[in-house]
């Protein structure tokens, strides 16, 4: 039996409590790995954030780090997949891979431009058709992360 790379959520300085703790159930439901990096705009034992993923905090393979660098630094062989509005590139054009790290900056800023520079093929945006100038975080990482379930055969079977 072959182990399956999980996938790993990085939310980059997150700042709004119910939407991490969306994230960190929509994390335990699949398996996936979520990392908080930077200064969080709340306390984990905040009780919006455990109310948001109270039931399921302990499923969740949770690790925290002081940034970004030393986080990539830990992993070398790592993919990092960049999540920004300002990406030219659509999310269902990029080939996932079993492994990839999936990073979404904070609510408010979102990841920084240099950084979706430096990593034009590996960084992505959700076309949005309406007006609206953004999608809230937590369902964006819901949209990101299926479509990388769902390319890569996890999801065949469920």
């Amino acid at each position: 039996m072959s182990l399956v790379k999980p996938f790993h959520i990085v939310l980059v300085e997150p700042e709004i409590p119910p939407n991490t703790g969306n994230i960190a159930r929509l994390c335990g439901a699949t398996g996936t790995v979520l990392h908080l990096v930077g200064k969080l705009g709340f306390s984990t034992d905040d009780r919006y954030l455990k109310r948001a993923g109270l039931d399921y905090w302990s499923e969740v393979d949770i690790h925290y780090w002081t940034d970004l660098e030393t986080l990539q630094e830990s992993f070398p062989e790592g993919r990092f997949v960049y999540t920004s509005k300002k990406a030219t590139q659509s999310y269902l054009t990029l080939q996932f891979q079993a492994g990839d790290f999936i990073v979404f900056g904070k609510e408010t800023k979102g990841l920084p431009d240099a950084l979706i520079e430096a990593h034009p093929e590996t960084a992505v945006r959700i076309p949005i058709i309406g007006r609206v100038r953004s999608l809230n975080l937590s369902t964006s990482a819901g949209i990101v992360l299926y479509e990388a379930l769902r390319q890569t055969g996890a999801l065949e079977g469920e």
